[in-house]
């Protein structure tokens, strides 16, 4: 049996990507990012010395927080490459509403919060957020210019 293989429209790649750079988050908060950044102590208002002196294990828990963290984001990320590849790839309208409702409430809300704490990495969140929005806007594109070769808007 032989299956015609489906390209990639351009809102399933763009998905893909948003799913990978989800994943590279992820191993950033699990793997690289160290419990406190200068950001954070700008934003506490004290130093890391009196903050240990204060809370000394405070380190070891926000590790352990930041890991799990980052596991979330990494299967967040590998669940989006999954409907990138199966649902968004096929042009299924149903993928729409998870993929809105799971993209505002990740990366829009981590792009606003950064936002407001004045994070240094809000720039690139930011740009992380705009595949993720491109993404459906070019799927709602596509299934419009589907419904119009096909001879109607659905």
């Amino acid at each position: 049996m032989t299956q015609r293989r489906r390209s990639w429209p351009f809102s399933a790649i763009l998905l893909a990507v948003f799913g990978v750079a989800l994943v590279c988050i992820g191993a950033f908060f699990m793997f690289v990012r160290p419990p406190l950044l200068p950001e954070d102590m700008r934003f506490i208002g004290v130093s890391l010395e009196q903050l240990q002196a204060a809370q000394p294990r405070i380190a070891s828990w926000l590790e352990r927080v930041f890991q799990v963290l980052g596991g979330y984001a990494i299967a967040s990320g590998v669940l989006t490459v999954t409907i990138a590849a199966t649902s968004f790839r096929r042009h299924e309208r149903i993928a729409v509403p998870g993929v809105l409702a799971a993209g505002v409430a990740s990366i829009g809300w981590m792009v606003v919060v950064n936002f407001l704490i004045g994070s240094d990495f809000r720039w690139v969140l930011l740009a992380v957020a705009i595949l993720w929005a491109a993404s459906v806007c070019m799927f709602v594109i596509e299934i419009r210019q589907a419904a119009m070769r096909a001879g109607g808007i659905r």
